[in-house]
Protein backbone atom coordinates (compact mmCIF):
# COMPACT_ATOMS: atom_id res chain seq x y z
CA UNK A 1 0.00 0.00 0.00
CA UNK A 2 1.15 3.46 -0.68
CA UNK A 3 2.12 5.64 2.04
CA UNK A 4 -1.32 7.80 2.30
CA UNK A 5 -2.52 10.17 4.91
CA UNK A 6 -6.37 9.70 4.98
CA UNK A 7 -9.15 11.25 7.60
CA UNK A 8 -12.79 11.07 7.69
CA UNK A 9 -14.70 14.13 9.48
CA UNK A 10 -18.27 13.11 10.35
CA UNK A 11 -20.66 15.20 8.81
CA UNK A 12 -24.77 15.04 10.77
CA UNK A 13 -28.03 16.10 10.32
CA UNK A 14 -30.26 18.06 12.53
CA UNK A 15 -30.59 15.56 15.27
CA UNK A 16 -27.34 15.07 15.20
CA UNK A 17 -27.01 11.36 13.60
CA UNK A 18 -24.21 10.67 11.70
CA UNK A 19 -25.24 10.32 8.19
CA UNK A 20 -21.86 10.77 5.88
CA UNK A 21 -18.00 11.58 6.43
CA UNK A 22 -15.90 14.02 4.49
CA UNK A 23 -12.75 11.91 3.58
CA UNK A 24 -9.62 14.18 3.63
CA UNK A 25 -6.42 12.42 1.92
CA UNK A 26 -2.79 13.60 1.31
CA UNK A 27 -0.30 11.88 -0.77
CA UNK A 28 2.51 12.57 1.15
CA UNK A 29 3.59 13.87 4.58
CA UNK A 30 3.58 17.06 3.35
CA UNK A 31 0.11 18.71 4.55
CA UNK A 32 -0.51 20.80 1.22
CA UNK A 33 -2.13 19.78 -1.90
CA UNK A 34 -0.87 21.42 -4.81
CA UNK A 35 -1.98 21.18 -8.32
CA UNK A 36 0.32 18.45 -9.42
CA UNK A 37 -0.93 16.39 -6.03
CA UNK A 38 -4.69 17.05 -6.88
CA UNK A 39 -4.42 15.68 -10.90
CA UNK A 40 -3.37 12.19 -11.90
CA UNK A 41 -1.34 11.38 -8.76
CA UNK A 42 -4.19 12.52 -6.37
CA UNK A 43 -6.87 10.38 -8.07
CA UNK A 44 -4.05 7.25 -8.59
CA UNK A 45 -3.68 7.25 -4.66
CA UNK A 46 -7.44 7.67 -4.04
CA UNK A 47 -8.43 4.88 -6.37
CA UNK A 48 -4.97 2.54 -5.30
CA UNK A 49 -6.35 3.18 -1.35
CA UNK A 50 -10.06 2.01 -2.17
CA UNK A 51 -9.04 -0.52 -4.56
CA UNK A 52 -7.07 -2.01 -1.85
CA UNK A 53 -9.12 -1.73 1.24
CA UNK A 54 -12.42 -1.47 -0.46
CA UNK A 55 -14.64 2.16 0.53
CA UNK A 56 -17.27 -0.10 2.36
CA UNK A 57 -14.30 -0.13 4.94
CA UNK A 58 -14.22 3.61 5.64
CA UNK A 59 -17.97 4.75 5.82
CA UNK A 60 -20.17 1.69 5.84
CA UNK A 61 -23.04 2.52 4.57
CA UNK A 62 -22.83 6.18 4.71
CA UNK A 63 -21.82 8.72 1.73
CA UNK A 64 -18.22 9.75 1.80
CA UNK A 65 -17.56 13.62 0.50
CA UNK A 66 -14.75 13.67 -1.39
CA UNK A 67 -12.86 17.26 -2.52
CA UNK A 68 -11.88 17.18 -6.38
CA UNK A 69 -10.37 20.30 -8.34
CA UNK A 70 -10.23 20.63 -11.96
CA UNK A 71 -7.93 18.42 -12.90
CA UNK A 72 -9.33 15.41 -10.38
CA UNK A 73 -12.67 16.41 -11.76
CA UNK A 74 -12.07 15.69 -15.31
CA UNK A 75 -9.71 12.47 -14.71
CA UNK A 76 -11.24 9.33 -16.09
CA UNK A 77 -10.06 7.34 -12.76
CA UNK A 78 -12.99 9.35 -10.74
CA UNK A 79 -15.42 6.87 -12.58
CA UNK A 80 -14.13 4.08 -10.67
CA UNK A 81 -15.43 5.37 -7.39
CA UNK A 82 -19.11 3.95 -6.36
CA UNK A 83 -21.39 6.35 -7.18
CA UNK A 84 -23.68 5.42 -4.27
CA UNK A 85 -20.74 5.88 -2.03
CA UNK A 86 -19.41 9.36 -2.97
CA UNK A 87 -20.59 12.55 -3.04
CA UNK A 88 -17.77 14.80 -5.38
CA UNK A 89 -17.39 18.29 -3.48
CA UNK A 90 -16.50 21.08 -5.94
CA UNK A 91 -13.73 22.79 -4.38
CA UNK A 92 -13.81 26.62 -4.65
CA UNK A 93 -11.24 27.07 -7.20
CA UNK A 94 -12.60 25.26 -9.93
CA UNK A 95 -13.78 27.67 -12.89
CA UNK A 96 -17.02 26.89 -14.43
CA UNK A 97 -16.82 27.10 -17.49
CA UNK A 98 -18.58 25.11 -21.26
CA UNK A 99 -15.88 21.95 -20.07
CA UNK A 100 -17.07 21.56 -16.54
CA UNK A 101 -20.40 21.73 -17.28
CA UNK A 102 -20.33 19.52 -20.10
CA UNK A 103 -18.55 17.08 -17.34
CA UNK A 104 -20.48 17.55 -14.47
CA UNK A 105 -23.86 16.45 -16.36
CA UNK A 106 -22.28 13.71 -17.66
CA UNK A 107 -21.72 12.93 -14.25
CA UNK A 108 -24.57 13.68 -12.89
CA UNK A 109 -26.37 11.50 -15.34
CA UNK A 110 -24.04 8.34 -14.47
CA UNK A 111 -25.70 8.55 -10.78
CA UNK A 112 -23.05 10.45 -8.68
CA UNK A 113 -23.69 13.21 -6.56
CA UNK A 114 -22.03 16.65 -6.42
CA UNK A 115 -21.71 19.32 -4.05
CA UNK A 116 -20.13 22.51 -4.06
CA UNK A 117 -17.62 23.63 -1.25
CA UNK A 118 -16.91 26.64 0.49
CA UNK A 119 -20.31 29.17 -0.51
CA UNK A 120 -20.06 32.26 0.48
CA UNK A 121 -21.39 34.24 -1.60
CA UNK A 122 -23.72 33.48 -5.06
CA UNK A 123 -23.10 34.97 -8.46
CA UNK A 124 -23.94 34.48 -11.98
CA UNK A 125 -21.30 31.82 -12.87
CA UNK A 126 -23.57 29.67 -10.56
CA UNK A 127 -26.55 29.84 -12.51
CA UNK A 128 -25.25 26.90 -15.01
CA UNK A 129 -24.31 24.74 -12.32
CA UNK A 130 -26.69 24.94 -9.68
CA UNK A 131 -29.12 23.04 -11.67
CA UNK A 132 -26.50 20.05 -11.12
CA UNK A 133 -25.87 20.16 -8.20
CA UNK A 134 -27.18 18.12 -4.88
CA UNK A 135 -25.38 19.13 -1.91
CA UNK A 136 -24.22 23.09 -1.31
CA UNK A 137 -21.70 23.70 1.71
CA UNK A 138 -21.85 27.16 3.24
CA UNK A 139 -19.13 28.19 5.51
CA UNK A 140 -20.76 29.69 8.33
CA UNK A 141 -17.85 31.61 9.77
CA UNK A 142 -16.91 33.81 6.77
CA UNK A 143 -20.93 35.39 7.11
CA UNK A 144 -22.70 37.28 9.43
CA UNK A 145 -26.19 35.93 9.99
CA UNK A 146 -28.18 39.06 7.74
CA UNK A 147 -25.21 37.50 4.71
CA UNK A 148 -26.08 34.23 5.81
CA UNK A 149 -29.81 34.09 6.06
CA UNK A 150 -29.59 36.44 2.35
CA UNK A 151 -27.06 33.74 1.10
CA UNK A 152 -29.85 31.11 2.28
CA UNK A 153 -32.99 32.55 0.47
CA UNK A 154 -31.07 33.03 -2.80
CA UNK A 155 -30.25 29.04 -2.88
CA UNK A 156 -33.67 28.15 -1.97
CA UNK A 157 -34.11 28.52 -5.68
CA UNK A 158 -32.81 25.20 -6.64
CA UNK A 159 -34.00 22.01 -4.73
CA UNK A 160 -30.53 21.70 -3.16
CA UNK A 161 -29.76 20.32 0.50
CA UNK A 162 -27.49 22.68 2.53
CA UNK A 163 -24.91 21.72 4.58
CA UNK A 164 -22.78 23.70 7.60
CA UNK A 165 -18.95 23.77 7.37
CA UNK A 166 -17.10 24.91 10.36
CA UNK A 167 -19.58 24.55 13.47
CA UNK A 168 -17.33 25.27 16.01
CA UNK A 169 -19.58 25.44 19.28
CA UNK A 170 -22.76 24.52 20.25
CA UNK A 171 -24.11 27.88 20.08
CA UNK A 172 -23.67 28.01 16.20
CA UNK A 173 -25.05 24.36 15.86
CA UNK A 174 -27.96 25.54 17.52
CA UNK A 175 -28.25 28.66 14.99
CA UNK A 176 -28.07 26.20 12.15
CA UNK A 177 -30.65 23.98 12.52
CA UNK A 178 -32.74 27.29 13.41
CA UNK A 179 -31.97 28.56 10.19
CA UNK A 180 -33.10 24.52 8.10
CA UNK A 181 -29.56 23.33 7.15
CA UNK A 182 -30.36 19.67 6.61
CA UNK A 183 -26.83 18.84 7.43
CA UNK A 184 -23.45 20.14 9.72
CA UNK A 185 -19.77 19.21 10.01
CA UNK A 186 -17.22 20.93 11.99
CA UNK A 187 -14.26 20.13 14.91
CA UNK A 188 -17.44 20.53 17.36
CA UNK A 189 -18.79 17.57 16.30
CA UNK A 190 -15.17 15.32 16.79
CA UNK A 191 -16.70 15.91 20.50
CA UNK A 192 -20.38 16.38 20.39
CA UNK A 193 -22.23 18.46 22.51
CA UNK A 194 -22.08 17.24 26.43
CA UNK A 195 -25.77 16.71 27.46
CA UNK A 196 -26.94 19.15 30.25
CA UNK A 197 -27.26 18.76 33.58
CA UNK A 198 -26.03 15.97 35.92
CA UNK A 199 -29.08 13.23 35.61
CA UNK A 200 -27.99 10.46 33.71
CA UNK A 201 -30.09 8.90 31.15
CA UNK A 202 -31.96 5.90 33.19
CA UNK A 203 -30.91 3.39 30.20
CA UNK A 204 -27.60 4.53 30.63
CA UNK A 205 -27.43 4.74 34.37
CA UNK A 206 -28.16 0.74 34.01
CA UNK A 207 -25.43 -0.01 31.83
CA UNK A 208 -23.34 2.15 33.80
CA UNK A 209 -24.02 -0.07 36.84
CA UNK A 210 -23.27 -3.10 34.75
CA UNK A 211 -20.37 -1.44 33.47
CA UNK A 212 -19.06 -1.30 37.11
CA UNK A 213 -20.12 -4.90 38.07
CA UNK A 214 -17.82 -6.12 35.34
CA UNK A 215 -15.04 -4.13 35.85
CA UNK A 216 -14.89 -4.85 39.68
CA UNK A 217 -14.76 -8.65 39.24
CA UNK A 218 -18.25 -9.33 40.47
CA UNK A 219 -19.76 -12.82 40.58
CA UNK A 220 -21.08 -14.21 37.28
CA UNK A 221 -24.43 -14.93 38.60
CA UNK A 222 -25.04 -11.12 39.97
CA UNK A 223 -24.27 -9.75 36.20
CA UNK A 224 -26.38 -12.22 35.08
CA UNK A 225 -29.26 -10.89 37.29
CA UNK A 226 -28.63 -7.02 36.49
CA UNK A 227 -28.77 -7.60 32.67
CA UNK A 228 -32.27 -9.70 33.54
CA UNK A 229 -33.88 -6.50 34.85
CA UNK A 230 -32.83 -5.00 31.34
CA UNK A 231 -34.37 -7.41 28.40
CA UNK A 232 -33.97 -4.79 25.72
CA UNK A 233 -30.03 -4.42 26.66
CA UNK A 234 -29.54 -8.37 26.78
CA UNK A 235 -31.24 -8.96 23.58
CA UNK A 236 -29.45 -6.61 21.85
CA UNK A 237 -26.10 -7.57 23.74
CA UNK A 238 -26.80 -11.20 22.62
CA UNK A 239 -27.68 -9.94 18.77
CA UNK A 240 -24.72 -7.50 19.05
CA UNK A 241 -22.02 -10.24 20.07
CA UNK A 242 -23.67 -12.88 17.26
CA UNK A 243 -23.59 -10.67 14.58
CA UNK A 244 -19.74 -9.11 15.41
CA UNK A 245 -17.98 -10.94 17.81
CA UNK A 246 -17.53 -13.94 14.84
CA UNK A 247 -15.24 -16.66 15.35
CA UNK A 248 -17.87 -19.02 17.79
CA UNK A 249 -19.13 -22.62 16.83
CA UNK A 250 -22.41 -22.08 17.74
CA UNK A 251 -24.87 -18.96 18.54
CA UNK A 252 -24.86 -17.68 21.54
CA UNK A 253 -28.52 -17.29 23.22
CA UNK A 254 -28.40 -16.93 27.08
CA UNK A 255 -26.81 -14.17 28.86
CA UNK A 256 -24.70 -16.77 31.24
CA UNK A 257 -23.59 -18.55 28.21
CA UNK A 258 -22.59 -15.36 26.73
CA UNK A 259 -20.37 -14.82 30.22
CA UNK A 260 -18.77 -17.61 30.33
CA UNK A 261 -17.34 -18.30 26.54
CA UNK A 262 -16.85 -14.58 25.85
CA UNK A 263 -15.09 -14.13 29.56
CA UNK A 264 -15.27 -10.81 31.19
CA UNK A 265 -12.89 -8.78 29.51
CA UNK A 266 -14.71 -9.57 26.01
CA UNK A 267 -18.39 -9.01 27.85
CA UNK A 268 -16.76 -5.60 29.35
CA UNK A 269 -16.48 -4.35 25.63
CA UNK A 270 -19.64 -5.20 24.63
CA UNK A 271 -20.96 -2.94 27.49
CA UNK A 272 -18.96 -0.10 26.69
CA UNK A 273 -20.36 0.04 23.09
CA UNK A 274 -24.03 -0.45 24.30
CA UNK A 275 -23.67 2.73 26.52
CA UNK A 276 -23.20 4.82 22.98
CA UNK A 277 -25.66 2.50 21.40
CA UNK A 278 -28.81 3.46 24.58
CA UNK A 279 -31.65 5.12 23.25
CA UNK A 280 -31.34 8.76 24.03
CA UNK A 281 -35.16 10.01 25.93
CA UNK A 282 -35.79 11.58 22.73
CA UNK A 283 -36.13 7.72 20.94
CA UNK A 284 -32.38 8.56 19.03
CA UNK A 285 -29.28 6.14 19.71
CA UNK A 286 -26.14 8.77 20.10
CA UNK A 287 -24.57 7.19 16.96
CA UNK A 288 -22.20 9.51 16.25
CA UNK A 289 -20.54 9.44 19.56
CA UNK A 290 -20.59 4.94 19.58
CA UNK A 291 -18.95 5.28 15.87
CA UNK A 292 -16.30 7.84 17.15
CA UNK A 293 -15.72 6.04 20.70
CA UNK A 294 -15.94 1.85 19.11
CA UNK A 295 -13.51 2.82 16.41
CA UNK A 296 -11.13 4.43 18.95
CA UNK A 297 -11.08 1.37 20.91
CA UNK A 298 -10.04 -0.75 18.03
CA UNK A 299 -8.17 1.32 16.73
CA UNK A 300 -6.24 1.84 20.17
CA UNK A 301 -5.90 -2.02 20.49
CA UNK A 302 -4.62 -2.02 17.28
CA UNK A 303 -1.81 0.34 18.31
CA UNK A 304 -1.15 -1.67 21.12
CA UNK A 305 -1.09 -5.17 19.26
CA UNK A 306 1.75 -3.41 17.22
CA UNK A 307 3.14 -1.92 20.22
CA UNK A 308 3.60 -4.64 22.64
CA UNK A 309 2.23 -8.09 20.93
CA UNK A 310 2.59 -10.28 23.71
CA UNK A 311 0.67 -8.08 26.26
CA UNK A 312 -2.85 -8.97 26.09
CA UNK A 313 -3.64 -7.32 29.42
CA UNK A 314 -2.01 -4.05 28.06
CA UNK A 315 -4.31 -4.34 24.54
CA UNK A 316 -7.96 -4.73 26.80
CA UNK A 317 -6.66 -1.76 28.76
CA UNK A 318 -6.34 -0.08 25.51
CA UNK A 319 -9.69 -0.57 23.81
CA UNK A 320 -11.34 0.11 27.36
CA UNK A 321 -9.43 3.71 27.62
CA UNK A 322 -10.61 4.10 23.66
CA UNK A 323 -14.58 3.59 24.19
CA UNK A 324 -14.63 5.39 27.16
CA UNK A 325 -12.95 8.56 25.94
CA UNK A 326 -16.16 10.36 25.33
CA UNK A 327 -17.88 8.55 28.01
CA UNK A 328 -18.09 12.28 29.66
CA UNK A 329 -19.55 13.44 26.86
CA UNK A 330 -21.68 11.01 26.55
CA UNK A 331 -23.04 11.09 30.31
CA UNK A 332 -22.53 14.93 30.64
CA UNK A 333 -20.31 13.95 34.00
CA UNK A 334 -16.73 15.13 34.45
CA UNK A 335 -14.38 12.35 33.30
CA UNK A 336 -12.84 12.64 36.57
CA UNK A 337 -16.06 11.63 38.58
CA UNK A 338 -16.24 8.61 35.97
CA UNK A 339 -12.62 7.30 36.39
CA UNK A 340 -13.18 7.18 40.25
CA UNK A 341 -16.24 5.33 40.33
CA UNK A 342 -14.73 2.71 37.95
CA UNK A 343 -11.43 2.40 40.06
CA UNK A 344 -9.29 1.98 36.99
CA UNK A 345 -5.44 1.23 36.09
CA UNK A 346 -3.37 4.08 36.83
CA UNK A 347 -2.18 4.39 33.57
CA UNK A 348 -5.90 4.50 31.71
CA UNK A 349 -6.86 7.14 34.35
CA UNK A 350 -4.14 8.97 33.41
CA UNK A 351 -4.57 8.59 29.60
CA UNK A 352 -8.16 9.81 29.98
CA UNK A 353 -8.08 12.69 32.05
CA UNK A 354 -4.73 14.17 31.34
CA UNK A 355 -3.62 11.88 27.73
CA UNK A 356 -0.91 10.97 29.99
CA UNK A 357 1.39 7.95 29.43
CA UNK A 358 1.52 5.49 26.51
CA UNK A 359 -2.22 5.18 26.13
CA UNK A 360 -2.41 8.80 26.63
CA UNK A 361 -0.06 9.55 24.31
CA UNK A 362 -2.23 6.95 21.41
CA UNK A 363 -4.94 8.63 22.51
CA UNK A 364 -4.34 12.07 21.41
CA UNK A 365 -2.78 10.52 18.31
CA UNK A 366 -6.29 9.71 17.22
CA UNK A 367 -7.77 12.34 18.28
CA UNK A 368 -5.44 14.63 16.16
CA UNK A 369 -5.87 12.35 13.10
CA UNK A 370 -10.26 12.55 13.59
CA UNK A 371 -9.46 16.73 12.99
CA UNK A 372 -7.43 16.20 10.11
CA UNK A 373 -4.11 17.80 11.71
CA UNK A 374 -1.59 15.45 9.30
CA UNK A 375 1.07 17.46 10.59
CA UNK A 376 0.55 16.62 14.28
CA UNK A 377 0.09 12.89 13.15
CA UNK A 378 2.93 12.01 11.23
CA UNK A 379 5.39 14.16 14.07
CA UNK A 380 3.39 11.94 16.94
CA UNK A 381 3.94 8.70 14.48
CA UNK A 382 7.57 9.47 14.22
CA UNK A 383 7.93 9.79 18.04
CA UNK A 384 6.26 6.28 18.55
CA UNK A 385 8.64 5.01 16.36
CA UNK A 386 6.99 1.93 15.65
CA UNK A 387 4.15 2.90 12.99
CA UNK A 388 4.18 3.92 9.53
CA UNK A 389 2.24 5.92 7.92
CA UNK A 390 0.80 3.30 5.77
CA UNK A 391 0.40 1.14 8.61
CA UNK A 392 -1.47 3.38 10.46
CA UNK A 393 -3.86 4.42 8.06
CA UNK A 394 -4.59 0.27 7.18
CA UNK A 395 -5.24 0.14 10.55
CA UNK A 396 -7.58 3.21 11.40
CA UNK A 397 -9.61 1.47 8.19
CA UNK A 398 -9.84 -2.22 9.79
CA UNK A 399 -11.09 -0.49 12.92
CA UNK A 400 -13.58 1.55 11.02
CA UNK A 401 -14.97 -1.61 8.86
CA UNK A 402 -15.32 -3.06 12.46
CA UNK A 403 -16.69 -0.02 13.99
CA UNK A 404 -19.59 -0.45 10.76
CA UNK A 405 -20.51 -3.98 11.52
CA UNK A 406 -21.00 -2.89 15.06
CA UNK A 407 -23.22 -0.24 14.19
CA UNK A 408 -25.10 -2.29 11.18
CA UNK A 409 -25.59 -5.36 13.99
CA UNK A 410 -26.69 -3.02 16.28
CA UNK A 411 -29.35 -0.69 14.23
CA UNK A 412 -30.47 -4.15 12.32
CA UNK A 413 -34.17 -4.27 12.74
CA UNK A 414 -35.33 -6.70 15.50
Amino acid sequence: MKEVYLGRLPILDSKHNLVAYELLFRPDQNNTVTVTDNSAASANVIIDTYGQLGIENVIGKRRGFIKVDTELLMHDAICMLPKKHVVLEILKSVEINDEIIQRCTFLKQKGYQLALSNVVQLDNRYDRIMPLINVVKINITALNQNDLINLINKLKRWPVLFLAEKVESQEMARSCIALNFQMLQGFYFAKPEIISGKRIDPSKLALLKLLLLVVKDSDVSEIENELKYQPGLSYNLLRMVNSAAGGLPKTINSIKRAIMILGRKQLQRWVQILLYAAKQKGGNASDALMQTATLRGKLLEFIAIADRPHDKNHQDRAFMVGTLSLLDTLLGIEMAELVSSLSIQKDMSEALLNRRGYLGRQLELIEAHEKGEFETVSAMLSDLGFLSISEFTKMELEAAAWANRISDAINQPA
